[in-house]
């Protein structure tokens, strides 16, 4: 490891970076570093911008990933190296464009949930979807967050290294404990091949994909089309933006600049819709390690996320509300696209 690397590493430590970000900000550097087969602390300002047209021009990277490194630029250049620069004009960001969303309906969750065929799989998905959880905060759940007794799931250190408790619906709570019956996790609620290590994000993208090839879906499905589906479902069910916001651990009060379809109609704030988000297993093929008997419980019925609002979530949102702002009618409908 050189003295740069060294030192810019441990300027991020002190700052307390999440170590993904830390990693992250090392690659882009090298990176760099490696295109032009030069220290960065002997490269300038021209260079800098040389390596943004080869991102832009050449690499075609989409504007998010050329984020990520003008983020890692400017932190070894404005933090390690101290240059005396303006950020905004020795390294610009490329204008974002402003993507809705695709979004599955109930009944698509439903499907798509029904394929998954490993009962490990099953149980993080739907957990994705009924509690509105990043991959990266599904994984790290530990079997003394589920609290059955108040019927939330507490979150530790999830994104911007924040806690929170998000809802457990009863269904839910239902199917992590078949699941915990038959695989009797211990440190983690979803252990990867060791057992004391969580399963990994691949891990979970790959289900994900396979589960997405058996239900024939037209839409693409990543774990995170989960969270973006129980936000839109709640939000069809009557929620209001802000409670949404804060069950999904958004810092933010402001109400989200893009609308994501038309607004629904509401009758009573929170109240579910009719019974017909109950999901059912189709009949894809099942494990051929699990009897007909264990499958059961999981079979029966998956998570519906008006349910989770009628059941358990009401009174905890009730008093998230009561500590926001109230959120404006005219933006009362827009739903954020980076959730």
């Amino acid at each position: 490891m050189t003295q740069l690397r060294q030192h810019m590493s441990e300027d991020m430590e002190v700052r307390n970076l999440a170590l993904n970000a830390q990693l992250s900000y090392l690659q882009q550097v090298s990176l760099f570093a490696r295109h032009f087969g030069k220290s960065p602390d002997l490269l300038g300002r021209e260079d800098i911008r040389t390596y943004q047209v080869y991102l832009t021009n050449e690499k075609k990277l989409s504007p998010g990933s050329i984020h990520t490194a003008i983020a890692a630029l400017r932190f070894l250049y404005k933090v390690t190296l101290e240059r005396d620069w303006a950020p905004e004009e020795v390294l610009p960001l490329p204008k974002k464009p402003q993507k809705l969303p695709i979004i599955l309906s109930a009944e698509e969750v439903q499907r798509f949930l029904g394929c998954v065929l490993d009962v490990k799989h099953h149980a993080i998905l739907t957990t994705c979807y009924a509690a509105g959880l990043r991959t990266s905060e599904a994984v790290q759940l530990k079997p003394t967050g589920i609290d059955s007794q108040r019927m939330v799931i507490r979150v530790e250190q999830g994104k911007g290294q924040k806690d929170r408790y998000v809802m457990l619906s009863p269904k839910l709570l239902e199917i992590v404990r078949d699941y915990w019956k038959l695989r009797r996790p211990k440190a983690w609620l979803f252990p990867g091949d060791r057992a004391d290590q969580p399963i990994t994000r691949g891990a979970v993208g790959q289900a994900c994909a396979k589960a997405c090839d058996l239900s024939g879906l037209s839409k693409p499905v990543t774990p995170h089309s989960l969270r973006h589906a129980f936000a839109v479902h709640l939000l069809e069910a009557g929620a209001d933006v802000r409670t949404i916001q804060l069950l999904l651990g958004h810092r933010s009060s402001r109400p989200p600049p893009i609308t994501c379809g038309s607004p629904p109609t509401r009758s009573a704030p929170h109240r579910a819709p009719s019974s017909s988000y109950r999901v059912r297993r189709p009949p894809c093929r099942r494990p051929p390690s699990l009897s007909t008997s264990e499958l059961a419980p999981m079979a029966r019925s998956g998570p519906e996320v008006p349910d989770i609002f009628r059941y358990s979530a009401k009174p905890m949102a009730s008093s998230m509300t009561r500590r926001c702002r109230p959120t404006p009618a005219s933006c009362s409908f827009s739903l954020a696209c980076s959730i």
